[in-house]
């Protein structure tokens, strides 16, 4: 029985570099220099080990190159809620991003817990992952250093204080915040309450809003502030809490687009029209927001954009190739926010 020069030795074993080459008669550097692309091979000698690829099924062993090269070509995304549209958005974009360079990525979510992230962190780094991409939102200096000390690089999607040699992306959430709370106040609202995030965060968005309101000479009012959690649930609970106020707000405007979500299940629970009597405005304008009754007014935050460009920081620090960047260095990426007017004000 005579066997095909295309099946690997022992028939049921892994197909590896080197039967690639004996199948194209070059060597295994060769076969490596066509699937990396990174040294000049011949169009022909291309044509030939690409043909001996799909003949023989070959695939590269990943955990082999991880351990040769001492990289693994996995970036850890690290985010509080992939349940919230906007993170799924986020990753997609990061996703898309590193997959263009040969990169994968893999989502830890961690429900806005501060000992999941923790036990997330040091897993990826246990992983060997070659970088991380993570959520400022509960990011603890510890945390930051443990990832500095395996000498990994992070970006953070934040708009937190500058850290040397850690590199972040954000939205400009100041002027958005301001853009959206000036719309409510030009359409007549002069009790304008807000909805934020956990204490210590959406600290830009808010600083936006009391601008706006020192802007137009509205004292800004500390009783009508609420805790949502980023959640529709707390965006709920802090809405029926405003309206119970007297006298109650004419206007809310909430940190991100699941709370203002929330606070309309609370304003049509008490039977208020939306804008007639309480206009709403949110902050992300996740694909939920246009298709609500009424329509949400809210801030585009661009999030497919976002991942982009965390994705290529990170790619900019992990690719052998590229251009380095210098040790210590911290880069910001700052994208415009605007606001988009619709029915719930």
């Amino acid at each position: 029985m005579t066997t095909s020069t295309s099946e690997p030795d022992g028939a049921a074993g892994r197909v590896t570099i080197g039967h690639v080459a004996r199948l194209a008669g070059v060597s295994s550097t060769t076969v490596s220099h066509v699937l990396s692309g990174k040294r000049p091979v011949s169009a022909a000698t291309r044509r030939r080990v690409l043909g001996a690829v799909g003949e023989l099924g070959y695939r590269p062993n990943s955990v082999a190159r991880s351990l040769r090269t001492r990289r693994s070509q996995m970036i850890a995304v690290i985010v509080p809620d992939i349940t919230n549209p906007f993170y799924g958005v986020v990753t997609r974009g990061v996703a898309d991003t590193l997959d263009e360079a040969g990169y994968r990525s893999y989502v830890c979510n961690t429900d806005g817990s501060s000992d999941r992230e923790r036990d997330f962190i040091e897993d990826a780094l246990d992983r060997g992952v070659d970088g991380i991409v993570m959520s400022w939102l509960n990011v603890e200096l510890a945390e930051i250093e443990l990832i500095q000390r395996a000498r990994k690089p992070l970006v953070l999607l934040s708009d937190g204080e500058e850290i040397a040699g850690v590199d972040q992306v954000t939205v400009d959430d100041g002027a958005g915040a301001q853009a959206a709370t000036q719309h409510l106040i030009a359409r007549g609202a002069r009790r304008i309450a807000i909805i934020t995030g956990p204490s210590g965060t959406s600290r830009e968005r808010v600083k936006g809003y009391v601008d706006a309101l020192a802007a137009a000479g509205i004292e800004h009012d500390p009783a009508l502030t609420r805790e949502g959690g980023w959640l529709r649930d707390g965006g709920r609970d802090a809405m029926f809490s405003l309206m119970a106020l007297e006298p109650r707000p004419d206007a809310v405007f909430c940190a991100n687009d699941l709370m203002a979500i929330g606070a309309m299940d609370a304003a049509r629970a008490l039977g208020l029209r939306i804008p007639d009597e309480i206009a709403l405005a949110g902050f992300d304008d996740i694909e939920a927001a246009a298709l609500l009754t009424p329509p949400l007014t809210t801030v585009i935050n661009p999030a497919y954009e976002i991942g982009e460009a965390a994705g290529r920081l990170i790619l900019d620090r992990v690719v052998p190739d590229r251009e380095p960047v210098p040790e210590g260095a911290s880069r910001r990426v700052v994208l415009p926010g605007r606001i988009v007017v619709r029915g719930s004000s």
